[in-house]
């Protein structure tokens, strides 16, 4: 995926968030850490395009799920970074997750625990711009940008301004890849 077509999947998950709300009335948009925030500030003002009464700044926030993943022994953490809840809180709102690429599901799942110590939901969407399968646990994305097939071998590589900053002294152009590991099987890539 280049830049306009993260855009225009972007704007059409937008527009099912509005059609499967019924309109903006209790949206709160909770961006995951790190690209997840970026895409729900781009959501939220796609949301604010589609319908005026919607102020972007005041739907959207970011949830920090790092002491909630189920891998800390694993792998090395990264620095917390600080859940920003709207004003409006949380309480019997619409909630959507938003995420970049879900995969495994674990992270969501980390995602709806550390919800659960915040507050109580209404309802509990989720958003993603990219679903690559694989999935470990029984969750589901409501609004998905693209469906991206991969092998278990396979990376998917989310890049955007907000986070990945400019490359090489140039705009690093936001893009969506799939990578393949070095001496992975001409077999696995061409799945």
């Amino acid at each position: 995926m280049n830049a306009a077509d993260i855009d225009r999947a972007l704007t059409r998950i937008a527009h099912e968030i509005l059609e499967a709300n019924k309109g903006p009335q209790d949206l709160v948009l909770l961006g995951i850490p790190r690209r997840g925030y970026p895409l729900a500030v781009r959501l939220a003002r796609k949301l604010a395009s589609a319908d005026p009464s919607i102020v972007a700044e005041q739907i959207v926030g970011q949830l920090d799920i790092t002491m909630f993943r189920d891998d800390l022994s694993r792998q090395p953490t990264r620095p917390p970074s600080p859940t920003k809840l709207p004003a409006q809180g949380i309480d019997d709102k619409v909630v959507v997750l938003v995420d970049d690429v879900l995969y495994s599901g674990r992270t969501i799942r980390a995602a709806l625990d550390a919800l659960v110590d915040l507050g109580r939901p209404r309802i509990v969407r989720l958003a993603v711009l990219v679903d690559r399968g694989h999935r470990e646990l029984p969750i589901r994305a409501d609004h998905v940008g693209k469906n991206l097939p991969t092998s278990a071998v396979e990376k998917v590589r989310v890049r955007l301004a907000e986070t990945d900053g400019p490359a090489d002294g140039g705009f690093l152009e936001d893009h969506v890849a799939i990578e393949s590991p070095a001496g992975a099987d001409s077999e696995d890539q061409a799945r």
